[in-house]
């Protein structure tokens, strides 16, 4: 499937990629037709790579090209093109784990930074149906077995010490994405960065509030620690909801090139967060009030049965699965040990639900106040109503990361936002 290796990195644009395409026999056959008749079209709306759509006389794939800079600021902003491999990597052991989550990879090139997938039709960014009010039945169900086999068949629970680290030395040279996140996530939203931003005049003591927080910088700054010193398992990286693809009866996990073994709930935490967003976004779409309020409460009963149905998927591999070096089960025998275990089961998710209720207010915060934001946000129209819906999601996120003690279960993180769902805050300008 790898191929390539001898070739010189080079962007392809239409014509270069119709011509590799139609060199490769097995995405021939897949394409069908004559190569000059296929349409092949630019649809990368992400912050750092190519995107192309091909589109033959019998089907079409996606194909992905890194660039070597970060497609959102320009050539100032260089980037390895490593990150590729990483994905391509991260891919196919998601394959493994959680089968039929992910697109197929049809084809990858090294060299070329390029990956070729299968085209998920008619699949849509989860975000952008979000945005429109819909609702989606498979996706809890869907991502809650990603995040569960992904996680647990990759930490110290089901693998060997052996296999963990040779599992954490394979992704340990993503450390340049890696960096984006200890940057842009954990650090420049708290301090005054250049590629900083938010919905000005509206926002402006909020964001100045945020620098002035020694309490908030304390708990990112644990958040960040635990992101770059705890190699848990290996984690997607980037796991929002423009990284998820649905229809009604079908979900994909895309773009993981952030993967690296990290800490678990960063992962969780991102689900929880966006989907959080979403919730406190809907305010600013909505044309007369109270017309989404069925949508609202559907993505908060979404946000509880994400963590809930995770909690019990990974609990259950956990008692039916534990090959791992971790918690060895001699340590535990009888009908006292068994009991002793499950209580530390119990105990080791209340210390990853604590982590992922602090990721996900990382999470949202950087969304509203660094580089790069959420179109949940950025397509309400009128700019004070927007700073109206991002104020109470930050208001939220402020509470989660600092007392996060008070949030003990899921239900008290909806339970705060349902109560913020109509807050008006006190902007300025």
């Amino acid at each position: 499937m790898t191929q390539g290796q001898a070739e010189s990195y080079r962007i392809l644009h239409e014509v270069d990629l119709r011509d590799y395409l139609a060199g490769r026999p097995k995405l021939v056959t897949v394409l069908g037709g004559a190569p000059g008749d296929w349409s092949i079209t630019e649809v990368g709306d992400g912050n750092l790579n190519l995107v192309f759509i091909v589109k033959g006389a019998r089907g079409g794939v996606a194909v992905k090209q890194a660039l070597p800079y970060v497609r959102l600021v320009g050539e100032s902003w260089p980037l390895p093109l490593s990150r590729a491999h990483y994905e391509y990597l991260a891919l196919t052991r998601q394959a493994e784990l959680a089968p039929g989550l992910v697109p197929s990879v049809l084809h990858h090139n090294d060299a070329l930074a390029l990956t070729v997938m299968e085209l998920l039709e008619p699949h849509i960014i989860m975000r952008k149906g979000l945005i429109a009010g819909t609702q989606y039945p498979r996706f809890v169900d869907d991502v809650t077995t990603f995040m569960a086999q992904t996680l647990f068949f990759t930490s110290d629970l089901a693998l060997t010490a052996a296999e963990k680290k040779e599992g954490i030395a394979a992704f340990a040279g993503n450390h340049a994405l890696c960096k984006i996140t200890e940057d842009l996530i954990f650090t420049d939203p708290y301090r005054v960065a250049e590629q900083n931003r938010w919905t000005a005049p509206y926002l402006d003591a909020t964001a100045a509030a945020l620098r002035d927080d020694m309490e908030l910088h304390v708990a990112i700054s644990r958040l960040k620690l635990k992101f770059m010193a705890s190699p848990e398992a290996l984690i997607h990286g980037d796991l929002h909801t423009g990284s998820i693809m649905v229809t009604g009866s079908e979900t994909r996990v895309i773009d993981p090139e952030f993967a690296f073994y990290g800490p678990m709930g960063f992962d969780v935490g991102a689900v929880l967060a966006n989907l959080l967003m979403a919730y406190f976004a809907s305010a600013g779409h909505e044309r007369a009030p109270g017309e989404r309020a069925a949508f609202e409460a559907w993505v908060l009963e979404t946000v509880e049965s994400v963590w809930n149905g995770f909690a019990r998927k990974f609990l259950d591999l956990w008692r039916a699965g534990a090959t791992g070096d971790a918690y060895p089960v001699s340590l535990f025998a009888g009908e006292q040990g068994a009991a002793r275990l499950e209580a530390e089961r119990q105990t080791y998710m209340q210390r990853l639900f604590a982590d992922t209720v602090g990721f996900a207010a990382a999470k949202t915060i950087r969304r509203i106040f660094g580089l790069a934001h959420n179109i949940d946000f950025e397509l309400i129209e009128d700019p004070k109503r927007r700073a109206i819906s991002e104020a109470r999601a930050v208001r939220l996120a402020r509470g989660m990361m600092v007392e996060t003690a008070a949030f003990p279960a899921i239900a008290d993180v909806t339970g705060a936002a349902r109560k913020l769902r109509d807050w008006q805050a006190e902007l300025s300008g």
